[in-house]
């Protein structure tokens, strides 16, 4: 499994990297929305529901939220700024979700328009993250990349360290292959990136610190999407989201991370001034 696994992230990470150095951002944004879209399909299933119908209007109801986000965004991005605030509330609420993991798991009917609404928080956020990430007029492509790249790096970091040498269980009742050991290689993977992209980002070494701690509260909530969408999959007796992805499981096996990621990074961006 963990050699299907290197291939299909070997042969979809180039074309993930060319998409957003070299595309526009407004193709950008629709090709992201699009895989979002794919995600919160795949997140219905998950919340018990199972009419086409109903799925197809929630993700056409998330379709025309992004599209009117990027409508009224204007020159100074406010609608794209308030989303990605938006979604630094919602995984901070996550976290309490995920210290009380049992909430929402016995009745799935009377809890799955919350999980419906969390799914909208998470993505529809994470989407304007990146969007208003990739249109910076400072190396912006640059930086949507590195924001994924750390996130990679991160999960990549917490699989090979966990497999190896992972020990002491993270979140047992709620995923319980994940390990402290690789939590710790995750950050390690992830402050490697920053070590590696500071210079690429126009930045200077005496940024790096503001850079490696950005990048570690990104990488830290990172793991907080994986293990949310995980909680999912526990209340709902799912191993994988889908099996799109040969290896990887579905979209949202793959977005996961990057959806609670993407926010906090944006947003932390700005606030750290770098």
């Amino acid at each position: 499994m963990s050699r299907i696994r290197i291939l299909s992230g070997l042969a979809l990470a180039p074309m993930a990297v060319a998409a957003v150095l070299w595309l526009p951002t407004p193709w950008l944004a629709v090709l992201v929305a699009v895989l979002v879209l794919a995600g919160l399909w795949e997140w219905t299933r998950l919340t018990g529901l199972s009419e086409v119908l109903p799925r197809l209007g929630y993700v056409s109801a998330n379709a025309l939220v992004m599209a009117a986000i990027a409508w009224a965004a204007g020159p100074n991005l406010f609608a794209l700024k308030a989303a990605a605030l938006l979604g630094v509330a919602w995984w901070g609420l996550a976290l309490v979700w995920l210290w009380r993991f049992e909430f929402g798991q016995a009745d799935r009917n009377r809890f799955r328009m919350l999980k419906l609404l969390a799914g909208s928080l998470a993505a529809v956020p994470a989407w304007a993250a990146i969007v208003w990430l990739h249109q910076l007029p400072d190396h912006g492509p640059r930086w949507a990349l590195f924001a994924v790249m750390l996130v990679w790096a991160a999960d990549s970091g917490a699989y090979f360290v966990g497999v190896r040498m992972g020990k002491r269980k993270l979140a047992p009742k709620i995923s319980p292959n994940k390990s402290w050991e690789g939590f710790w290689g995750g950050l390690a993977g992830a402050s490697l990136v920053a070590v590696i992209g500071v210079k690429l980002l126009g930045l200077g070494w005496s940024d790096l610190p503001a850079l490696i701690f950005l990048t570690l509260i990104a990488a830290m909530m990172s793991v907080a999407g994986d293990l949310f969408e995980s909680l999912l999959k526990r209340h709902s007796g799912h191993k994988d989201s889908g099996r799109l992805i040969p290896g990887h499981g579905g979209m949202l096996d793959r977005l996961d991370s990057l959806l609670a990621a993407l926010p906090v990074f944006m947003v932390g961006k700005q606030w750290l001034g770098l």
